[in-house]
């Protein structure tokens, strides 16, 4: 894992992995974002997850140093992990303008725009950084893509375990079975869900999966029907073998992170159900007067590509970390109810097992986890005591450039509901099914 970027982050693949059932883990940004002369302090507020501070040092350094790309550069990303688009374009322009050939600023400028839905803006960007497919699969849209038809949809789990399981209908089809993760991007499907569908691919690329190698298409969907909401005009990808065959899944789609920031999106473990809504300001008062009610306090909600992150903690027998932790839904989670990365869990004491390693897969690359148990882990007001997790000690601690020490998955969430308001970037949870 050594530098995935250009597979981790870069790449078509994010979804195909999903898909295919891989585990995934937060990717690398890459080795251009490297500390610049007076951005030291900015660059260690950055590091610890302290956003707003780290804005303003960078701004301080801009200030002072109008052509300072790491500074400007960084910004951007700020501005980006909060949607705070205005601020995000107007540094990433800034960095683009210093150094036109700098990749890393047109990957996160071209994903601006497309969490904008402003495609054809990202077009450029997305080529600028190497993305060609991107480039040439989000210059085939047409139209306002992710139109939103109907307020709610309640769309009930046909199962839970090992991984959620519900029904959608893909162009107008038969109710086809879905499962969901935040780790992937786009709505995926089966190959040959996407034939009886008719689908044609906008571009296709030959990729590594667990080593193989199958065929990554991406094209567009012109319905996708969740309950009483129906998506037009949507990013749709799916995988196959050489000869067209589905890859190794047992599920006929999956649902991504961009589906789901279109929308104000529950996923309410405890009643078994995805509840999702329309984003307007009634819909954000009433999911706010809703967790009110329930007691749950606002957390902060972070995007970087497609992985969510809030503020939690970690603790073991020496000691206590609080800062970013990752936050993901759906997928197979298995039993563990946290990620522990690098070499959090021996310098906080949690205990762990290091003669039963788990074989399995980050970004489809094999990788090896461990069994741990952190006194406990912690979300908001919400705790998980002695909770079984697993450790990597082989992973990076920070991705992006900011410390992310864990990642609670699918098990942490059993006992609650999950709102994510992406207008406010706000996460709540509460015990007990949502009301």
């Amino acid at each position: 894992m050594a530098d995935d970027r250009r597979w981790g982050r870069r790449s078509l693949l994010r979804s195909t992995a999903a898909l295919a059932g891989a585990a995934a883990t937060a990717p690398l940004l890459g080795g251009t974002a490297t500390a610049m002369t007076g951005s030291g302090d900015a660059d260690a507020l950055f590091k610890a997850g302290e956003f707003e501070r780290a804005g303003r040092a960078y701004e301080e350094v801009l200030r002072k140093d109008p052509e300072n790309l790491h500074a400007a550069r960084r910004r951007g990303q700020i501005g980006l992990l909060g949607n705070k688009f205005r601020d995000a374009e107007k540094y990433l322009k800034t960095a683009v303008r210093l150094a036109p050939d700098d990749k890393d600023a047109h990957y996160l400028l071209g994903d601006c725009y497309l969490r904008q839905d402003e495609f054809a803006l990202s077009v450029p960007h997305w080529r600028a950084a190497g993305e060609d497919a991107y480039a040439q699969w989000f210059a085939a849209f047409r139209g306002e893509p992710y139109q939103v038809h109907g307020d709610i949809a309640r769309l009930p789990w046909q199962q839970t375990d090992p991984m959620p399981l519900l029904q959608a209908s893909v162009n107008g089809g038969p109710p086809k079975r879905f499962t969901f993760y935040t780790g992937a991007t786009n709505v995926s499907l089966a190959a040959s869900a996407a034939k009886e569908a008719g689908l044609s691919p906008v571009v296709s690329q030959e990729v590594d999966v667990e080593g193989g190698k199958v065929w990554a298409h991406f094209g567009i969907l012109d319905s996708f029907e969740l309950g009483d909401i129906e998506l037009r005009n949507v990013p749709v990808g799916w995988s196959s073998t050489e000869s067209g065959k589905d890859v190794g899944t047992t599920d006929e789609g999956m649902i991504g992170s961009w589906v789901f920031f279109h929308l104000l999106t529950t996923f309410d473990y405890a009643g078994r159900q995805l509840i999702l809504r329309r984003r307007t300001p009634e819909a954000a008062r009433q999911a706010r007067a809703a967790a009110a009610r329930a007691g749950a306090e606002p957390l902060p909600l972070w995007l970087a590509d497609q992985y969510v992150h809030s503020r939690g903690s970690i603790t073991g027998d020496t000691g206590s970390r609080a800062g970013v932790v990752g936050v993901n839904f759906g997928g197979s989670g298995g039993e563990s109810a946290a990620v522990v990365f690098g070499e959090t869990a021996e310098r906080l004491g949690i205990r762990s097992d290091y003669d039963r390693p788990i074989g399995t897969f980050a970004h489809s690359h094999p990788a090896v986890t461990y069994p741990c148990y952190p006194k406990e882990i912690r979300l908001g007001d919400v705790t998980a005591e002695e909770i079984y997790c697993e450790t990597h000690p082989q992973a990076t601690l920070a991705p992006y450039g900011f410390d992310v020490r864990a990642a609670f998955f699918h098990s942490f969430h059993k006992p609650y509901h999950v709102t994510l308001d992406f207008t406010d970037m706000n996460l709540y949870i509460a015990r007990g099914k949502a009301m």
